[in-house]
């Protein structure tokens, strides 16, 4: 069993790929977007979890969302580790403002960073208005990351503003009317001992590991093919959680399979597609199982107890809770207000859509040939049932007869009216054993009943 233990460890590690003391090397190439950040977020937390000596950013990109950009450079800001951006090539507009917000800039030999004024999805300039209000909002998250890692903040602000002029000393380094970009040569630039921006020029991530004396391995950390539909998944999150409530709700109460397997997979979907993008691990996916088998014990094993139940539907809850917790290695355990925000509002929203939705269905569904379909034949599917010819026949249970439930009703089961014991089926709700019961219908062989009040 030891051995064992040992081989699932090592197999785990080599999984993971990053070991304490590696250079974890992340690419960021091609468009800034949300699905590099939950990428590069992931990178980070595997990275403080296995204790890496850094994380080198591998960047190539002209620019992209400055929304998604202002997420990496959050997520940067709570690492414990040293991060260094390795500029292979481009580092424009949303990719400058990452760049700032590792602790070191190392640029290849023929690359650049700058130039990030903020244009509209197709690349179009901003409006002047709205030019100004979101150059002068997104200034400050230019500025604040160059102060928090010891970069010139006026040269970060020049990047995006034209009208930021940038003088050290009695040097002018760029006059105003026209966005800053600087080269490898003169962002590595020495001004009064000091380098202007890079802390160098390397050829290569290896150059870079020696240049900037780290040790340990170099670990480059790819994103795999499930991962970047799990990106997507993840932002389908109330999607999947809806269709899985509305589902498991019409197999309660019409079971066949159907709508239980597409529940099943809607859930499977959403805490697959969370562990992969680094936010459930899976004790937030026991926590749900153990939940489920609660809140079916009360329905099929234990009716009518509810303690079970009411842990089982709290259980699930917390876990698709958790699941979307965004919560790195190195902070507290019991997360946050701003960590809670998203989290509580995709639950609300598919809870109250939710809600909605079975209200609607609880109305009408019943009244469909479908489900009385799906009931007759889950009715007649149990087994061997009691023969008409042995029991009385509906023609002799009018409507209006009152009776007495012999098995609970979910939705169908037995009754008993007189002396005759029969099948019978609710119109949806649920009846515990031994129940008053009237008859509502009598449609051929199918007996609709409801509880007396």
């Amino acid at each position: 069993m030891k051995r064992l233990f040992v081989f699932a460890v090592v197999l785990l590690a080599v999984a993971i790929g990053a070991r304490a003391g590696d250079v974890v090397v992340v690419p960021l190439h091609g468009e800034v977007s949300n699905a590099q950040f939950l990428f590069l977020r992931r990178a980070l937390k595997e990275a403080e979890e296995k204790k890496a000596g850094a994380v080198v950013l591998d960047m190539d990109t002209y620019g992209g969302s400055l929304d998604a950009a202002t997420k990496i450079q959050n997520a940067l800001f709570k690492a414990t580790l040293p991060t260094l951006t390795y500029i292979n090539t481009n580092a424009g507009s949303a990719g400058a403002l990452i760049a700032l917000s590792t602790k070191k800039i190392y640029m290849a030999p023929v690359s650049a960073i700058g130039a990030a004024a903020p244009v509209t999805s197709g690349g179009q300039d901003l409006p002047s208005t709205m030019q100004d209000k979101v150059v002068s909002y997104f200034s400050g998250y230019f500025r604040s990351a160059a102060e928090r890692n010891g970069y010139n903040p006026d040269i970060a602000e020049a990047f995006i503003s034209k009208e930021k002029e940038v003088k050290i000393g009695d040097t002018v380094v760029h006059a105003k009317g026209s966005l800053l970009t600087l080269s490898a040569q003169e962002a590595a630039r020495a001004i009064n001992d000091k380098p202007l921006l890079a802390s160098g020029v390397a050829d290569s991530i290896e150059d870079l590991v020696k240049k900037a004396h780290l040790t340990g391995a170099v670990e480059r950390f790819e994103p795999t093919g499930f991962e970047t539909l799990a990106f997507w998944l993840t932002a389908a999150a109330p999607l999947l959680m809806l269709l899985g409530i509305v589902c498991a709700y019409i197999e309660i109460k019409a079971p066949h399979g159907i709508a239980g397997t597409i529940a099943a997979i809607c859930f499977v979907l959403f805490f697959a597609s969370h562990y992969v993008a680094g936010l459930a691990g899976w004790e937030v996916i026991a926590l749900f199982v153990i939940g489920a088998a609660l809140l079916l014990g009360e329905f099929f094993v234990h009716p009518g107890t509810v303690i079970p139940g009411v842990v089982g539907a709290l259980l699930m809850f917390f876990a698709l809770l958790w699941a979307m917790i965004d919560r790195y290695p190195n902070e507290p355990l019991f997360p946050t207000t701003a960590m809670l925000l998203r989290p509580v509002m995709n639950v609300l929203i598919a809870g109250v859509l939710g809600a909605i939705a079975i209200a609607i269905l609880a109305k009408f569904l019943p009244r469909t040939s479908l489900y009385h379909k799906l009931i007759l034949e889950r009715a007649n599917a149990l087994g061997p049932s009691f023969s008409l010819d042995t029991v009385g026949s509906p023609a002799r249970v009018a409507v209006g007869t009152e009776g007495i439930a012999k098995s609970i009703l979910r939705p169908s089961g037995n009754a008993q009216f007189g002396d005759m014991l029969v099948d019978v089926v609710t119109r949806g709700e649920f009846i515990e054993p031994n129940s008053q019961l009237r008859v509502l219908a009598v449609e051929g062989a199918r007996i609709v009943v409801e509880e007396k009040k």
